[in-house]
C-alpha cells in the first residue's frame, strides 16, 4: 500500500448531453472519477478509461477543476489556486492556470502531461518562488 496520500477535488464534467457536477480522487499513482453513473479510472487524466472490462476511454467531452496549491516566496506560503481544464477527444488538451497574487500564471495549452503544464506554470513565478506541496503522482 502506497504511503502517498489521495486527494479528492470537486469539477465538472461537460459534453454534448450537457454538464454535471463530479468528483475527481488521485493518488497511489491512479486518478478516477464517475461521470454518469459509470468509474473512469487511469494512470493520468489523459488516460481515463472505464473501470470495466474493455476499458472504453472518456473522451469527446471536457474536465474542469480547481485545486488548492500554496506558494512559497521567501519563506512565506500564500494561498493560490491551480485551475485545470482537459479536453478528451481526438487529442487531449490540458490548460493549467495558476491563480496566485493577483495573477493568473497559464501553462498555455499542453498535451495531456499534468507535470510538464504545471512546470511551465512555475517558469512563470518570481525567482526563488516553489509550490507549497506536492500533488499526487496520478495528476
Amino acid at each position: 500500500m502506497s504511503s502517498e496520500s489521495t486527494e479528492v477535488w470537486t469539477g465538472w464534467y461537460r459534453d454534448r448531453s450537457g454538464a454535471e457536477a463530479i468528483v475527481i480522487t488521485a493518488g497511489g499513482g491512479r486518478v478516477s472519477t464517475r461521470i454518469r453513473g459509470i468509474e473512469y479510472t487511469g494512470a493520468s487524466f489523459a488516460t481515463l478509461c472505464t473501470a470495466r472490462e474493455g476499458g472504453e476511454a472518456l473522451t469527446g467531452c471536457v474536465l474542469e477543476w480547481d485545486l488548492p496549491l500554496p506558494v512559497v516566496l521567501d519563506g512565506a506560503a500564500e494561498q493560490a489556486t491551480l485551475s485545470c481544464l482537459l479536453t478528451l477527444g481526438e487529442r487531449v488538451d490540458l490548460s493549467l492556470t495558476l491563480h496566485y497574487a493577483g495573477a493568473a500564471f497559464a501553462s498555455g495549452i499542453a498535451g495531456g502531461d499534468f507535470d510538464e503544464a504545471l512546470e511551465r506554470v512555475k517558469r512563470q513565478l518570481p525567482a526563488g518562488a516553489e509550490f507549497g506541496r506536492r500533488l499526487p503522482q496520478a495528476a
